[in-house]
């Protein structure tokens, strides 16, 4: 019995997105609620909360209407790997997304922050940095609701992924909140 996956996740991306963040691949609640940061344990979608300043809504489709109208957009590194389970360090014969097309057709993304270790070492072995082409970057500390090598506190958490805050303010379209 083959442990491969799919990733059946679009990515999460229009002509305004100025901010794009890169996981690795969806964990088993995700791929099978078909969301991003589907695990109800996961930090990312309270990070955001708190970043963007806001109430998350319940709803899938307006969570993700709350990001592109802020700029930000989301996809992973892997398209297709084989994982027992839903741990990152349990990844192998990962087969990446294509970036160079999306950073073709989206070329406003000014700022990628990698979701974690693993994100960051899969684009970089599989992608290469040098396709970012004079973009940002940044490694920030997983969303996982799974302690890694750092443990960090969400305080610390919200604290470095602050980082997206310059492109998002110098951004020229409005914030919204879930109740507009």
């Amino acid at each position: 019995m083959s442990n491969e996956i799919k990733n059946v996740l679009l990515p999460v991306v229009d002509s305004s997105t100025k901010v794009l963040i890169v996981g690795s691949m969806p964990g088993k609640q995700s791929l099978e609620k078909q969301q991003y940061y589907g695990n109800p344990r996961n930090h990312f979608w309270p990070i955001m909360a708190e970043l963007l300043e806001t109430h998350i809504p319940d709803d899938y489709v307006k969570r993700i209407a709350l990001l592109k109208h802020n700029a930000i957009g989301l996809w992973d590194t892997i398209e297709t790997c084989e994982r027992k389970g839903s741990l990152d360090a349990a990844i192998r014969n990962e087969k990446p997304n294509d970036f160079q097309t999306l950073f073709k057709n989206y070329p406003n993304i000014l700022l990628v922050l990698f979701n974690g270790s693993k994100a960051f070492d899969v684009f970089k072995k599989h992608i290469g940095l040098e396709l970012l082409d004079g973009r940002a970057y940044k490694k920030m500390p997983s969303t996982s609701p799974i302690p890694g090598k750092n443990i960090k506190s969400f305080a610390e958490k919200v604290e470095d992924w602050k980082a997206m805050q310059y492109y998002l303010e110098n951004n020229t379209t409005t914030k919204i909140t879930s109740e507009q």
